[in-house]
């Protein structure tokens, strides 16, 4: 096995397999100094102001004189002066392909009244402004587990009582996107088909009306949906014991689910990457998308997100587009990004991370490439903004931020009832309600975090596996998870902190 890796006859680097020492030879070249593992090569001499190639795809431009052998990375390549705003060809449709034949999968989901298939099986707790999230949190704490396990001990059916707060709800436009979005995304949880029920908790002055927000999501209180303020209850302890009322009443009843045979179809899963590295796009994002084909083909939906992390790969997307508004839509996103980084002052290439650079990446646009892997080879259906119900099947986009809690939180709310996360640097995560798989890109980090690592995708770089074996163990793996084996990020705990809706616009 070589210590790099050729992505492309025609790409510009190597990739380091390993790390590689000054005077190894790398196929014509001659390195110079040490290589770290995960980054780039230059196997030609690369002028200033030349594009450099991977995947065949300019990933920046060299900002000094590069020659064969060299280190590429930040000291040497960026995105160009106009952020990377070179030419790409849209093309859209023009890699639309026919639907394959669908083939039959089946998973041990949980069948609700209306039809739709749960991977698991909660009972939730919302706040609609920060300022009664310690109330909801108390009710939740009253269930846990971990401090009182004998409150659910009778309910071996309930996968647990989740209070999922946020920061915002009130000191913000009332009629302003930012209301919109938060209104979308609790609605999308207090609907979602993971949770059996759900309370919603309150203060009552708050600029997010209860009663305003049922109505503009077409919401009403039933056996299922449960709300009331502090200030109405009488204050902080009736409305933690009243909390508790209501979820022991729903208890019975919630425990009569029962897991039975169900179509993979009704499995939705959101695809994520965080704390990435240069092997995310080579290993893991290209398996996972070897593994969303194989669920698509199983009538499945997988949610792409994140857009200013495939900001310089949209092309890719728009040329799988099944009709040109779909690919115009994306495009209307990435301006609207634009144009918002610009009015708070930033940039749509202020990415990749501190750590994302440590592990290789240099720009944005090479993060961008690899990122879009995840997306697999399908079809693009459809493309959503942030919490929008996900109504078509196959491969869509929904438009959110790049940093995961809030990209999850809108892809959940959107009905999401599992998360694929790949990362090449060990982030930790999980999203309650739905189960999150976390998917490393190299057996480094698969040897240093097992423990919250649900899938090592480090065999590829190692030549243990290839890309279509391992989109085969994570469709394995996410049928059996979806039937309730639990992801290393449940067995810790993970989920109610991440919850993290959008929020933009002032605060006032």
């Amino acid at each position: 096995m070589t210590p790099f890796i050729r992505l492309h006859p025609e790409d510009d680097v190597l990739i380091a397999r390993s790390q590689l020492v000054g005077g190894t030879q790398a196929e014509n070249v001659v390195i110079k100094g040490l290589i770290p593992p995960g980054h780039k090569v230059a196997t030609r001499a690369i002028a200033v102001g030349e594009p450099v190639r991977r995947y065949n795809q300019i990933i920046g431009f060299a900002s000094k004189p590069i020659a064969p052998g060299e280190h590429v990375h930040t000291h040497n390549l960026g995105v160009g002066d106009k952020g990377g705003d070179f030419a790409r060809d849209y093309a859209f449709g023009a890699d639309v392909k026919p639907q394959p034949p669908l083939r039959e999968a089946t998973f041990m989901g949980i069948k609700r009244a209306d039809g739709r298939v749960a991977t698991r099986n909660y009972i939730g707790i919302l706040s609609s402004v920060n300022c009664s999230a310690t109330a909801a949190r108390a009710i939740a704490d009253h269930f846990s587990r971990q401090n009182h396990p004998e409150a659910l001990a009778a309910y071996p059916n309930v996968d647990g009582v989740v209070a999922l707060t946020h920061g915002t709800g009130c000191g913000m436009d009332t009629e302003g996107l930012g209301m919109q979005i938060l209104e979308r995304t609790l609605a999308g949880y207090a609907t979602h088909v993971n949770f059996w029920g759900v309370l919603v908790v309150g203060l009552g002055c708050e600029a997010n009306q209860i009663n305003a927000w049922l109505a503009h999501s077409s919401l009403r209180e039933g056996d299922t949906l449960k709300v009331f303020n502090i200030q109405d209850t009488g204050g902080t302890r009736k409305t933690v014991e009243k909390g508790i009322a209501l979820i022991n009443e729903m208890l019975p009843r919630a425990n009569e689910v029962k897991r039975e045979p169900c179509s993979a179809a009704h499995i939705t899963i959101g695809l994520q990457c965080g704390g990435s590295d240069g092997y995310s796009g080579i290993s893991a994002n290209p398996a996972l998308g070897a593994a969303v084909d194989l669920l698509v083909a199983h009538g499945g939906t997988a949610i792409l997100s994140e857009t200013p992390e495939i900001y310089g790969a949209e092309h890719l997307l728009t040329r799988r587009a099944v009709k040109r508004e779909v690919g115009e839509k994306l495009i209307q996103r990435i301006k609207w990004w634009e144009h918002y980084t610009k009015v708070n002052e930033g940039e749509m290439n202020n990415n990749p991370s501190p750590g994302n650079k440590a592990g290789g990446l240099t720009t944005i646009l090479e993060k961008s490439l690899g990122a879009v892997a995840k997306g697999g080879t399908t079809n693009l259906q459809a493309v959503y903004e942030y919490a929008e119900p996900v109504k078509e099947h196959g491969f869509v986009y929904m438009d959110t931020p790049g940093y995961d809690p809030v990209s999850a939180t809108g892809q959940v709310a959107g009905g999401a009832n599992l998360i694929c996360f790949t990362t090449g640097r060990g982030s930790a995560y999980g999203c309650a309600p739905s189960p999150s798989l976390k998917i490393a890109t190299n057996s480094a980090l698969w040897q240093r975090q097992e423990e919250d690592m649900d899938i090592n995708c480090g065999e590829i770089i190692d030549g243990k596996a290839s890309i279509q074996q391992m989109g085969q163990r994570i469709f394995e793996l996410v049928l059996a998870t979806a039937s309730g084996e639990s992801s290393k990020s449940e067995k810790h705990g993970y989920g109610q902190n991440e919850f993290v809706p959008w929020q933009v616009g002032a605060v006032m």
